[in-house]
């Protein structure tokens, strides 16, 4: 529907902080022509290389190539059968992971100003950080938070993957407060994975067991805000890269060209450009809408209807997860485009009323309520009222709703920090690694 109202991204450009942009790929020209809508390309990392004709390789590592396909492709190679969410937005490319996926603070921050001061020059309204690391301290204290806030500040929406530890379990905490940073700043919008089970209505569409749960490690901000599809998910293909060299099976072959075009990868760096795509097309629709009222409408619109729990095997190791759809699984709720482009409503233009709230745990009855931030918009408001936020099923009044079982193990989150610490986090994997060390990762294979 989107697109036959003709929102295609037209007019917005997204920064696209990761590995690189392959803009070689067909699907990244401009309808005109073949011309790369990747308006910039800067490599931070310091290794950037040249290949045997002298031409610059902006990805050799395939994540970021990927994510700006889910984004951005216009499906050129598949005559529009896989495009992106925005197939018309603008590119930047700011490369803060090296081949192997590895990154740091410094250089991350650094691309974040670079976002912030060439912000006017390309019109740069969105970024995508399809990234993280595990939280070492509170978000005010960290300089990932600090530098995301500036750009929110300085009126660009930050889309930011929840993480990829949803399956891990601290002293029996299934999975819970293990949001990476920077998607624990309560002012970000972080994102989850769903699985779309391949249909295209989400009733049957699932939650990824993968996924990083909430609260957060240190102040129990609630996250993640919303989910979107991100498991199995069929981008644009970096060819050489490793990601490409090590996952073969992964690589797709178009019915157009008798090559593999795309390429299949699955996580919440896979869902994040999908929101960031959705967050495009919001600027395209209505350019005088603020950060905190993208942020807003996205989650109020959100669907909202989901199962009490689910079970989800590894198609590897044969392992099943269960999961909880309470809040701090599934925030918001799923990802709805069309619904947040037919919203009308607005939250006050003032920054920072959507802030994320904190979950306070009550020792003395087990319940859990919500705490607003700066007279945000949640509690307060009948444009976002709890209970449109979040929905029913979750909240009722201000305070959260359990299942039986959904706080088994859950003691573990409150008063503790889960996860690993001792870092200062100033050179930490990013991309496909070990559990512990990885934060937005690829997991090649995905859930069943």
């Amino acid at each position: 529907m989107a697109f036959q109202a003709g929102h295609d991204g037209t007019g917005i450009t997204v920064a696209v902080i990761d590995s690189g942009i392959n803009d070689s790929h067909p699907d990244f020209s401009k309808t005109t022509g073949t011309t790369s809508r990747v308006l910039y390309h800067k490599d931070f990392t310091g290794t950037s290389i040249t290949d045997a004709a002298g031409h610059v390789v902006y990805d050799t590592y395939g994540h970021g190539t990927h994510v700006a396909g889910i984004l951005a492709g216009n499906g050129k190679l598949s005559n529009g059968q896989y495009r992106g969410v925005a197939p018309n937005v603008n590119l930047v490319d700011l490369r803060v992971l090296h081949q192997n996926g590895g990154g740091s603070d410094s250089v991350v921050i650094a691309a974040i100003q670079r976002a912030i001061a060439l912000k006017s020059t390309y019109s740069i309204r969105v970024i995508n950080l399809s990234l993280g690391r595990p939280i070492w301290n509170r978000f005010a204290s960290d300089p990932l938070c600090q530098a995301v806030e500036a750009a929110w500040q300085a009126e660009m929406v930050v889309v930011v993957a929840a993480g990829n530890y949803g399956r891990l379990s601290v002293n029996g905490s299934n999975g819970y407060g293990t949001i990476t940073s920077p998607g624990n700043d309560p002012m970000v919008l972080t994102v989850g994975a769903m699985k779309s089970m391949g249909t295209a209505t989400p009733t049957d569409h699932l939650f990824a067991s993968y996924s990083s749960k909430g609260p957060t490690s240190y102040g129990h901000v609630v996250k993640p805000d919303i989910l979107a599809p991100g498991n199995l998910v069929l981008s644009a293909i970096d060819h050489g890269s490793a990601l490409d060299a090590a996952y073969p099976a992964n690589r797709v072959i178009g019915t157009f060209h008798n090559q593999p075009d795309y390429f299949t990868l699955s996580g919440t760096s896979m869902a994040t450009p999908v929101v960031s795509g959705a967050v495009a097309l919001l600027l395209q629709q209505n350019a005088n809408l603020t950060p905190d009222q993208i942020k807003a409408r996205l989650m109020k619109t959100a669907y909202k209807t989901f199962p009490t729990s689910s079970v989800a095997t590894d198609p590897v190791t044969g392992q099943t997860y269960t999961s909880y759809d309470d809040m701090f699984t599934v925030g918001s709720g799923y990802l709805d485009v069309n619904a947040g482009l037919q919203n009308t409503a607005l939250a006050p233009s003032t920054l920072g009323v959507a802030l994320s709230p904190a979950a306070v745990y009550n020792a003395n009855n087990g319940t859990v309520s919500l705490v607003n931030r700066n007279s945000a918009v949640w509690g307060t408001s009948v444009v976002c009222g709890n209970s449109l936020v979040w929905g029913n099923s979750v909240v009722w009044g201000n305070s959260v709703v359990w299942g039986n079982n959904a706080l088994t193990g859950f003691s573990a989150v409150w008063g503790t920090s889960t996860g690993t610490s001792g870092s200062d986090g100033s050179s930490v994997v990013w991309g496909n690694s070990t559990a512990l060390n990885q934060a937005s990762s690829v997991d090649p294979s995905g859930d069943e």
